[in-house]
């Protein structure tokens, strides 16, 4: 993918992840294309890092891959005895007791929970390789939009491991239950036409108009009022969790507030 950000001074720069702000509009770019964009601690850290360090004027934040992969993963580097410098091996965290553990993987999903807060909608524009880490690090944000060449994986159940990193329950709501179990059991490719079939993304482009098509939709977010959006997005999260009658019942106490809102009017 091209740099739509290349002209931006840099709010964050570091271990693989790039941060610029265009006033609404923020950019997430993972720039290690050389290693396709594989995840390691030091790239979560910075994207946890990015999120802390959004303006409040940001509505929406668009996250990219540069190169011909979205993310293939994790470092395989972490795989091997050696791991990678500076960080624990898998032998060394398992070794640690269940309350260390624990933290250190609540640690690595920092990076994965901020693309849903509220007041920003999220959207990843993903081509090629998603796998693993990365496709979780898609599932993350509020909204997909994929290229043609997409593969999404979850491999993790290959290697032994469950995916750990937010994304079983963003999949299970997308696609349903026996959808997500035989996805992640079987580590399988998912492309573009099923990832639009399934719900998995909101649609596909060649790869060579995924720029635009992610501008485009960005556009028309911030086109419309931020605090319809936000209480929306709110609404929507949160409907699974209700009884429809519950659901009716949130509906009137948002609109009840954009309205006093719109009036001026105070509650």
């Amino acid at each position: 993918m091209a740099s739509p950000d290349q002209d931006l001074a840099p709010v964050l720069d570091k271990d693989g992840v790039r941060l610029t702000v265009d006033d609404a509009l923020a950019t997430v770019s993972l720039t290690n294309p050389a290693k396709r964009n594989a995840q390691s601690p030091a790239l979560w850290r910075a994207l946890a890092e990015a999120g802390r360090s959004l303006p409040g004027s940001v509505r929406v934040v668009v996250l990219r891959g540069e190169g011909q992969s979205f993310s293939a993963g994790l470092d395989r580097q972490m795989f091997t005895p050696e791991g990678i410098p500076g960080e624990p091996t898998f032998i060394e965290l398992a070794r640690r007791d269940d309350a260390e553990l624990d933290a250190s993987i609540a640690e690595f999903q920092e990076a994965f929970t901020w693309w849903r807060q509220s007041d920003i909608v999220s959207i990843a524009a993903v081509q090629g390789h998603a796998i693993g880490a990365g496709f979780q690090l898609a599932l993350a944000c509020d909204l997909r939009v994929v290229a043609d060449d997409v593969q999404f994986a979850m491999r993790e159940t290959s290697l032994g491991l469950v995916p750990d990193l937010t994304g079983t329950h963003p999949l299970v709501s997308l696609v349903g239950y026996a959808r997500a179990l035989e996805i992640c059991a079987t580590g399988r490719y998912v492309q573009a036409e099923e990832a639009v079939a399934s719900g998995l993304a909101n649609v596909a482009v060649p790869v060579g108009e995924l720029d635009a098509a992610v501008r485009d939709l960005a556009g028309a977010l911030l086109a419309a009022p931020r605090d319809a959006v936000v209480e929306t997005k709110a609404l929507l999260r949160g409907a699974a969790g209700r009884t429809y009658d519950e659901q009716r019942a949130a509906e009137r106490q948002a609109q009840a507030r954009r309205l006093r809102d719109l009036a001026g009017v105070g509650e």
